[in-house]
């Protein structure tokens, strides 16, 4: 019988790039046919292995699901920067390589990044996903979020909505 290992840790300035090459990966696989492809391909580029390397040393904390050695996502935490919602805590981002999702890795990610805030002292937190990825929305929804604030992204000359769920 073989043993699969997961763990979910902090992230460090070694891991830069292979933290660059999950968020290349999901990214692509979330937002092809959302975000147009010249803007989704600069924001992708923009965040290569320098650029996270830098993240893990900022001042939002940097998880990563770690699968038998390979980083197969992350998430990014820290304080609520929508300042006129009353919830301290904000998941920045959570995704995962497209092979790893499905399999409660994401569930695994996203209860981690929860407990993260929790002991940082934030009372309710939020996430932020765009409207037109159903799986991020139903995701969000499925782990109690709801839905209730609204916003706007602009990409290139496309306006996308986002939705901010929260968690009190």
């Amino acid at each position: 019988m073989k043993t699969l290992s997961i763990d979910m840790r902090l992230a460090g300035p070694a891991d830069a790039a292979a933290v660059a090459d999950a968020h290349r990966n999901a990214w692509m696989h979330a937002y092809s046919g959302i975000i147009p492809y010249r803007a989704l391909t600069k924001m992708v580029e923009r965040r290569g292995e320098s650029w996270w390397r830098k993240a893990t040393r900022g001042p939002a904390t940097i998880l990563v699901a770690e699968v038998a050695g390979v980083v197969a996502g992350y998430a990014s935490l820290g304080y609520n920067r929508a300042r006129a919602l009353p919830h301290e805590g904000e998941i920045y981002e959570l995704y995962l390589r497209p092979e790893y999702q499905g399999i409660g890795l994401g569930y695994q990610l996203f209860h981690e990044a929860r407990r993260m805030l929790k002991s940082l002292g934030c009372n309710g937190m939020v996430v932020w996903c765009l409207e037109d990825s159903e799986i991020a929305a139903n995701f969000f929804r499925s782990n109690g979020g709801l839905d209730v604030v609204e916003g706007m992204e602009d990409f290139d000359d496309v306006h996308l909505k986002k939705l901010g769920f929260i968690w009190n």
